[in-house]
């Protein structure tokens, strides 16, 4: 089965071959597909290619063998790196080459007339090659396609387009084997069918850990803030954490709060330990050489974003520090991973709560991880919107027929459900528009042929579909371009425009560790040097929170509910709950808690509903309607994951309870609402542009998101007047609904705790309200840095002023 030199290459490396790594060299003559989970350390990747080499030992050829597909380009830089050892070591004749985005432009056309025979490459990219006329010959012979971190593609966008993606080259090659990767799944069976050939789900293969992680949360001496996010109170000791270890990964969820934990450390860093930043935004080089100096081992840490959590392997990190909340447990066990690879012993992690309601977060992912549990997103049906954009591929690169097109569209498991009405309709918009719009050339994509196959109306359509492959949409993003003498200087990254837009000359902002001084915007290009001077700003990008996962919040009901557990709990986090305690009282499983109380002269109502920021944000939009037609009056809200604050001028009652909390709410208030918000709006700008309405890029020019919005707003109220049916609109609700609203979260909750609330009246904020009513948190810090770190620190002043009128109350025995 192995071959000889592939056993003395384990031999030589101390290993031996594993079970699993058996089971997948059986599997693989198969033709059909297999999931392989097994824990960091265990092998998983050179798992995954080991019958490709063996393959390709026993039966050298030319030509495309084995795709690999990657969420992450620097994942497939890091896999091509460890690939080429073994490859390397027994001289085996096998080639190997990443294409992403990052790929030259000479290197991609000699890729396709010579493919290697491993080609590493991401979702778009792989949607890019398949464009091309001669995808067949590309792809035709094709025996493997190897799809790592399965678990980050299910139940978003990009995994749907994805699954569009193995589908074509499923028509292209149907014999290639498919294999999927992961480490942390919580639904194997989901997972399995989602990676599954024509309706039959994959073979799961699974590798148990034989240790657990070994997590603590960090228990600081310093005050621990109600609210905010960037836990600058723990600095010290995270500073300690990693002056005491070889290499830290220290991950944060945000990229403006990775800017400023890193700077805040460098403050700290009294031993000039080599302290880096990673996350999406800085450039290229400046991401390949962290990579590069973390693998040569010339790092102590790394303050990073998700943009490391997937797959990166350094042999030398032997502690992760998660600054935040964990949003979720699989995500967490994820970014542990990324330390100790070693499969017998457990990786070590430090997490730091940035507020209280952070460490009842903390607690209740230890909690879970202690019982081997995970959580995760089911599948769920696929976006819409993208297929027009399959649809345009498939005819870039041979003439279509709508009939193969459908048969492909349906074995992509999340679109298993699509009726043809839906599809015909998809199709039309797709050719022409529609009925709104087909009298415009501009949108006259696809014309028939004789034989009645569908192709590109012209080169236009095919170059404008090319520079627009993707489900991304990007805010708007200038290249920054760090200047040293006259106007000479190097891109080391992008920020957003909005964020451009409001700097003037002498503005000083953190990017890629260090601070600039703001010069002027040229060519699409930000002009900054280097600066000592001014309260430098933290750059703010769209997209960046993370929701709750609905698993860990009912792990933090269950700490609520369970104070006989509270014991490993941070001091003044028991400090904390048991003054709400006594004052107001707890949430629990059974009830939505909603106390009531005044503050700055108005009334407060709070509803604990732990569902996280969207559907909190939908919930104060429907409640807020509500109590207008109620003549309550309400001024504002604000909200977390665990809570909504609504202030208002009257005070609700009992009986205005009942019908303010009911499932109805999302009838009249709801359909109202998004008929006249702005938000469907938004939702249609994202729409437009991954379905081919409308594209941001086109030769070397790049819409600004001003004139996207511009150009799909006029579009968005052509179609409402004229063509209320299109097929687009009915994507934008369905879209909204999944992206922006939550709805089918907050319609679950509505349903489980209507009929099911304790309201409390109050004298003054209590413990657990103060957080949710100050709202001390800065994702988007657009002050000045000092300037917004100060006002945090005069809400933290109110917040404890706050909990010594509690403890005045309590001790004076005053009702509550």
């Amino acid at each position: 089965m192995l071959p000889q030199i592939f056993s003395r290459w384990f031999n030589d490396k101390g290993w031996q071959l594993r079970d699993y790594q058996l089971k997948m060299l059986k599997h693989a003559p198969n033709h059909a597909a297999t999931l392989l989970i097994a824990p960091t350390g265990a092998g998983k990747t050179l798992s995954g290619f080991l019958p490709s080499l063996v393959s390709l030992f026993n039966s050298p050829r030319q030509g495309l063998h084995t795709l690999y597909i990657s969420p992450l380009k620097a994942l497939t830089q890091d896999i091509h790196r460890n690939l080429e050892v073994p490859v390397a070591d027994m001289n085996l004749p096998v080639t190997i080459e990443t294409r992403t985005g990052d790929t030259p432009s000479y290197k991609r056309q000699r890729q396709r007339k010579k493919p290697p025979n491993i080609l590493l490459t991401t979702p778009e990219s792989l949607m890019l090659l398949l464009s091309y006329a001669d995808a067949p010959e590309i792809f035709g012979h094709l025996q493997t396609i190897i799809i790592d971190e399965v678990h980050s593609l299910v139940a978003n966008k990009r995994g749907d387009f994805t699954t569009l993606a193995l589908s074509r080259l499923h028509a292209l090659s149907p014999n290639a084997n498919r294999i999927g990767l992961s480490a942390t799944v919580a639904q194997p069976e989901a997972l399995a069918a989602w990676l599954g050939k024509t309706g039959e789900p994959a073979s799961i293969i699974k590798v148990d850990a034989p240790v657990a992680p070994a997590v603590t949360m960090l228990k600081s001496e310093a005050r621990m803030p109600f609210g905010g996010f960037m836990a600058r109170y723990a600095i010290p000791e995270v500073y300690a954490a990693v002056e005491k270890s070889r290499t830290t990964l220290v991950f944060v969820n945000t990229r403006a709060q990775a800017e400023l934990v890193f700077q805040m450390l460098w403050e700290e860093n009294r031993a000039a330990l080599p302290i880096a930043l990673y996350h999406g935004s800085l450039s290229k080089e400046q991401r390949r050489r962290t990579e590069s100096f973390m693998s040569a081992g010339k790092l102590r840490a790394v303050v990073c974003t998700s943009a490391l959590e997937l797959g990166i392997d350094w042999g030398d990190v032997d502690l992760v520090i998660q600054i935040g909340a964990p949003k979720g447990v699989s995500r967490l066990l994820q970014r542990i991973g990324r330390a100790n690879h070693r499969l017998d012993e457990p990786s070590q992690a430090l997490l730091v709560p940035a507020n209280r309601f952070e460490a009842l977060e903390c607690q209740a992912a230890m909690d879970a991880i202690a019982q081997g549990l995970l959580d995760g997103e089911a599948p769920i049906a696929g976006a819409m919107d993208i297929l027009p954009q399959f649809i345009v591929n498939c005819a870039c690169s041979a003439p279509a027929m709508p009939d193969e097109i459908y048969a492909q569209v349906l074995d992509a498991p999340p679109y298993q459900g699509i009726s043809r009405q839906e599809f015909d309709k998809l199709w039309q918009f797709t050719v022409d528009g529609g009925y709104a719009l087909r009298a415009y050339e501009r949108y006259r994509r696809l014309v028939k042929n004789e034989e009645g196959a569908f192709y590109p109306a012209s080169k236009r359509i095919i170059q404008r579909h090319r520079q627009n492959i993707g489900t991304i949409v990007e805010a708007g993003r200038l290249k920054v371009k760090r200047i040293r003498r006259g106007n000479q200087g190097k891109i080391i990254g992008e920020v957003e425009e909005h964020f451009a837009q409001q700097l003037v000359q002498g503005d000083t902002f953190f990017f890629a560790g260090e601070v600039l001084k703001f010069e002027a915007i040229r060519d699409m290009q930000l002009h900054a040097r280097p600066s000592k001077g001014g309260e430098p700003k933290i750059p703010s990008y769209a997209g960046g929170q993370m929701p709750l996962s609905t698993f860990l919040a009912e792990g933090v009901r269950h700490i609520l509910d369970t104070p006989e557990n509270w014991d490993s709990l941070p001091a003044q986090v028991l400090e904390w709950l048991t003054l709400q305690s006594a004052f107001s009282r707890l949430p629990d499983k059974k009830h939505v808690l909603i106390e009531q109380f005044p503050y700055r002269k108005m009334n407060y109502t709070l509803y604990y509903t732990f569902e996280g920021r969207k559907a909190n944000q939908t919930l104060g939009m429907l409640l807020t309607r509500r109590m207008e037609k109620l003549h309550l009056k309400p001024l504002s809200f604000s909200v977390t994951d665990y809570g909504l604050s609504i202030c208002s001028v009257e005070k609700i009652s009992v009986t205005q309870l009942d019908e303010l909390f009911q499932p109805d709410i999302l009838g009249d208030e709801l359909e109202n609402w998004m008929l006249h918000a702005p938000m469907l709006k938004r939702s249609f700008r994202q729409v437009a542009v991954v379905s081919g309405l409308a594209e941001q890029n086109y030769h070397s020019t790049h819409k600004t998101m001003k004139q996207v919005t511009f150009s799909t707003d006029l579009i968005y109220d052509t179609l409402r007047e004229y063509d209320p049916d299109h097929i687009l609109l009915a994507v934008t609700r369905a879209d909204a609904e999944r992206e922006l609203l939550d709805l089918k979260r907050l319609a679950d909750m509505l349903i489980r705790f209507a009929n099911n609330t304790v309201l409390i009246d109050l004298p003054k904020v209590s413990p657990m309200a103060i957080p949710i009513v100050l709202d001390v948190r800065s994702e988007q810090i657009k002050g000045a840095g000092a300037h917004a770190l100060m006002e945090q620190a005069d809400l933290y002043a109110e917040a404890e002023s706050l909990m010594d009128d509690v403890r005045a109350i309590l001790a004076g025995n005053v009702a509550s």
